[in-house]
């Protein structure tokens, strides 16, 4: 009998996990919450785009899809630094500069993952299905629709509705997994920077950065030729801007070059909402071998590595490989996906906290760029052998837990030759001095 399979969530991860499950002949059915998405407008100031590396476009060729979403994605070779004052840095992401990691818009994405799961065989997607009851057991799920209460039944749940995800409420309600979110002590808010008679306003080849210590703002551009901007600064800080002559002074102070660049900004800054920023953290993330998170929903991390979508994404294709290794058993490759994906799900929320820190402190130091010039020039020296943790992350599908491991033995060993390095000169030059005595 042809299993049915329940997938919450028509988001980036339930689309694209639809596609993969239609491909083993499952009859799947899709509920999301909100009307389709691609009848209507993005929600104001939530439409933060993607940086979609490898990992992500692994899982895109797999369903032929990586060629159309790549159409419209713009290459960004590395990060450009605007200072407050100064000119501006640009600072490549591969030792080789000609790797990139591709900004492409959140919404556009999901549409074509929805078009893609449309036309998969024995998929079916139903809107306005607010997930209200589930008994994870019996595979019985509840929603809330705009007709009234709706029943459903499947052999297999699968929780792919993000963050805040309903399906995981449901089994920590039943008592069946329990979790909880380490909040930042930072929000963020969405503004835009227009093209600029047509063109550009920013270089489009790089993600630009204004680290301001404790806070930053980035941006991202768009095919229409205009820049998303994100601020992320610490909780509090944007109710401290309540008027235009604020907002607009205190952009003239910490962000000089970007008013002239954003004719809107003090109406997104009072009118786009201030989003929260956490890591999720999930124990199990199934039960009952027939219920089962997924993508955000079980391990929601910050967004600073640009590794959210493409995390969730290498989920997809790694429980696809686990359904293949069990022979099609959910009973059993729902703890494996667990077991094979757990450490490296943690290893990506640590590294992504870490690139924070880096991005918000360290990219406008003298000493950072110095360092990330010295480690390009060991890889290009030792190729193969040695590899920054950025390329690893984001140019290969190395495992996560993989890259720390290798990362850390990397800097273990180059600062060992370092150190040998300086012994053997030290010992060069007393030898020099001695037989000049």
């Amino acid at each position: 009998m042809t299993q049915r399979v329940a997938i919450v969530g028509a988001g980036l991860t339930g689309s694209l996990l639809a596609c993969f499950l239609a491909r083993r002949g499952l009859t799947v059915t899709l509920y999301e919450r909100r009307p389709d998405p691609r009848t209507g407008s993005a929600e104001r100031g939530r439409s933060i785009n993607l940086a979609i590396s490898e990992r992500g476009l692994d899982a895109l060729r797999r369903i032929g899809l990586a060629e159309e979403v790549m159409a419209d994605a713009l290459p960004m070779m590395g990060r450009m630094i605007h200072p407050v004052e100064g000119p501006l840095d640009f600072q490549p992401y591969s030792a080789s500069q000609d790797r990139a990691i591709n900004s492409i818009s959140r919404s556009a994405l999901n549409n074509a993952l929805l078009d893609a799961a449309a036309k998969a065989p024995g998929v079916e997607i139903v809107f306005e299905h607010r997930l209200v009851g589930l008994d994870s057991q019996a595979g019985e799920l509840v929603f809330e629709t705009p007709s009234g209460r709706v029943e459903a039944q499947a052999d297999v749940v699968l929780g792919a509705d993000g963050a805040g995800s309903a399906v995981r409420g449901q089994l920590v309600g039943e008592g069946a997994l329990a979790d909880d979110a380490d909040f930042l002590d930072y929000g963020y808010k969405e503004l835009s920077i227009p093209a600029a008679g047509g063109e550009f306003a920013l270089d489009p080849g790089a993600l630009h950065i204004w680290p301001r210590g404790t806070s930053m703002m980035i941006a991202l551009p768009n095919p229409d030729r205009s820049f998303t901007c994100t601020l992320f600064w610490p909780s509090g800080s944007f109710d401290a801007l309540t008027t235009a002559p604020q907002i607009e002074r205190y952009f003239a102070e910490h962000y000089p070059d970007l008013l002239p660049l954003a004719p809107g900004l003090v109406d997104d800054y009072l009118h786009n909402p201030v989003g929260v920023l956490g890591t999720v953290h999930v124990q199990p993330w199934q039960a009952h071998g027939r219920t089962a998170l997924i993508g955000d929903a079980a391990h929601a991390i910050v967004p600073f590595y640009g590794q959210g979508a493409n995390c969730a994404f290498e989920d997809v294709v790694e429980l696809d490989r686990c359904l293949d290794d069990t022979g099609g058993s959910w009973a059993r490759a729902l703890p494996l996906f667990e077991a094979r994906r757990r450490d490296n799900t943690d290893a990506i929320a640590e590294m992504a906290l870490a690139n924070f820190v880096e991005m918000r402190d360290k990219v406008a130091s003298p000493v950072f760029r110095l360092g990330k010039q010295l480690e390009h020039a060991v890889e290009r020296a030792l190729p193969g052998r040695y590899v920054s943790r950025y390329e690893l992350v984001s140019f290969t599908t190395t495992p996560y837990a993989e890259v720390r491991r290798r990362v850390r033995r990397q800097h273990q060993a180059l600062a060992g030759a370092v150190v040998l390095a300086l012994g053997a000169l030290g010992t060069l030059t007393r030898t020099v001095l001695r037989s000049r005595r």
